[in-house]
């Protein structure tokens, strides 16, 4: 298990949720032709389209970055592996439930893939459950193959790099967006990101949370099931590595991102995403702008752990 002992904690800017809605809606306008955003109750995200194992975001909101990219690229340190339910400790919230974007780890699976983590983690002698999805390319076809974790697999671990929010799983408030037929060239996330960068300037602020791609299509990419044996240098390189893709709605998507890196070297914006007709992986952006609809669910991060931090680091794949 990678070293988890290193954990770097950030206080973070939270403003009230009214004031986070009209500062998104005004910068969503920019991006979409259509943008609502208001507070509103957590739906219930134990029943459909959602399923996740909780039924809200709220209590405790926090986020992590694990590892980083430079554990995967240019070469790979395959000995990278962290527990989920070792990260709920480093972010003092024992029996979290976290969701997020990451990496299995290739020692548990046997290859390379991308992970969508939802998790409740082990506390107080109750087990965690597991309830992730994960993405491979298929040998057979050299398509998207979707899998449950739990199918497989019976623990929490994770391989590499990771962007999480962890929470305690409550019904609450929550900023409910609202965002369909897209005008600029931002993803949801972008847009969301920057309106907060712009807006807030010095300050650092957290989103975390999940939405849905409820019409259109959506790029994304997967890892191959093998890492790369040359090493890859550039963006380029990287990119060419990478199996791209066009998937179809409805897709859950389990977003992280940050306003300003406060220094700690982050990924500022990670998202992945799921679905229950058997696609899932890495989110950049909708393909289709004229009729894609956006429902999602945040709230802001009070705090930021950075655990495992790279000691050699470069801004290569993080896109």
């Amino acid at each position: 298990m990678a070293d988890c002992s290193i954990t770097e904690k950030f206080e973070l800017h939270v403003p009230k949720l009214e004031e986070l809605c009209e500062v998104l809606q005004n910068g969503l306008k920019k991006n979409f032709a259509d943008a609502k955003v208001r507070v509103t109750d957590c739906p219930d995200l134990s029943q459909d389209p959602f399923r996740f194992p909780v039924r809200g975001l709220c209590g405790k909101p926090r986020i992590t970055d694990v590892g980083g990219v430079p554990y995967l690229v240019p070469l790979v340190q395959p000995d990278k592996v962290y527990s989920m339910n070792t990260v709920a400790k480093e972010v003092e919230l024992p029996g979290a439930f976290i969701l997020g974007a990451g990496a299995v780890s290739s020692k548990t699976v046997g290859m390379n893939a991308e992970l969508m983590p939802l998790v409740v983690t082990e506390a107080e002698g109750k087990p965690a459950i597991n309830a992730s999805y994960f993405s491979s390319i298929n040998p057979a076809d050299g398509q998207c193959l979707q899998e449950k974790y739990s199918d497989r697999f019976s623990d929490c671990d994770f391989g590499l790099l990771a962007n999480l929010y962890a929470c305690e799983g409550k019904p609450g408030k929550v900023i409910e967006v609202k965002a369909s037929r897209r005008t600029g060239g931002d993803s949801l996330v972008t847009c969301l990101r920057t309106t907060l960068e712009k807006h807030y300037r010095d300050k650092s602020l957290a989103l975390g949370g999940t939405f849905v791609i409820q019409k259109g299509q959506a790029k994304i990419h997967i890892m191959p099931r093998e890492f790369s044996a040359c090493p890859l240098n550039s963006n380029e390189e990287v990119n060419q590595w990478l199996k791209h893709f066009t998937v179809s709605a409805p897709l859950i998507c389990q977003s992280v991102l940050v306003s300003r890196d406060p220094g700690l070297d982050l990924r500022v914006e990670h998202t992945h995403c799921f679905s229950h007709h058997g696609e899932g992986g890495h989110y950049y952006i909708d393909t289709t702008p004229d009729t894609v609809e956006y429902l999602g669910y945040f709230l802001p991060a009070e705090f930021i752990y950075r655990v495992d931090r790279p000691k050699v680091t470069h801004v290569i794949g993080r896109d």
